[in-house]
């Protein structure tokens, strides 16, 4: 199975594209990772919040093969532990799907047309993070996953 992460406009913070990198490494000694980023939508002060919506919208939606399995996160989204996250991608792999899909949206979330197509919602926490930190905590909760699914000591540090 290969895990993505779809997300919205690039990382301007180096140290933080520093530790995204890091994990994103650390992550490819279990599973098939990437992280796809996709480009700002140009000229935003003259979009509505839904207008910015849509075409953040089109631009997922075009990334996404028929079998993938959409997992949008999201602040009303499904709450996990970190053991509890890391068996939902365990039950995600035994499934036998081909390919599974975070994504990111952009600053107001994602249109109808993407909740629509989505097979899921995990929220992070209940707190609102810039979208620069949710990609970090994402790849580093799907590495800790990983780690207590093979039972490796990192998530006891």
């Amino acid at each position: 199975m290969t895990i993505k992460l779809l997300t919205i406009g690039k990382t301007d913070s180096a140290p933080m594209r520093g530790l995204i990198n890091e994990y994103e490494k650390r992550l490819k000694h279990y599973v098939k990772f990437e992280l796809d980023i996709l480009p700002d939508i140009k000229n935003v002060k003259n979009l509505s919040e839904s207008q910015q919506k849509e075409k953040e919208g089109e631009l997922i939606l075009k990334k996404l093969n028929n079998t993938d399995v959409l997992v949008l996160l999201d602040e009303n989204g499904k709450q996990f532990s970190s053991v509890e996250f890391s068996s939902y991608l365990q039950k995600k792999m035994n499934s036998g799907i081909k390919q599974l899909v975070f994504v990111i949206g952009g600053p107001y979330g994602f249109s109808n047309t993407v909740y629509n197509k989505a097979q899921g919602k995990v929220s992070l926490s209940k707190m609102t993070f810039s979208h620069q930190m949710v990609r970090l905590f994402a790849i580093e909760q799907i590495y800790r996953s990983f780690t207590i699914l093979k039972n490796e000591p990192y998530h006891h540090r």
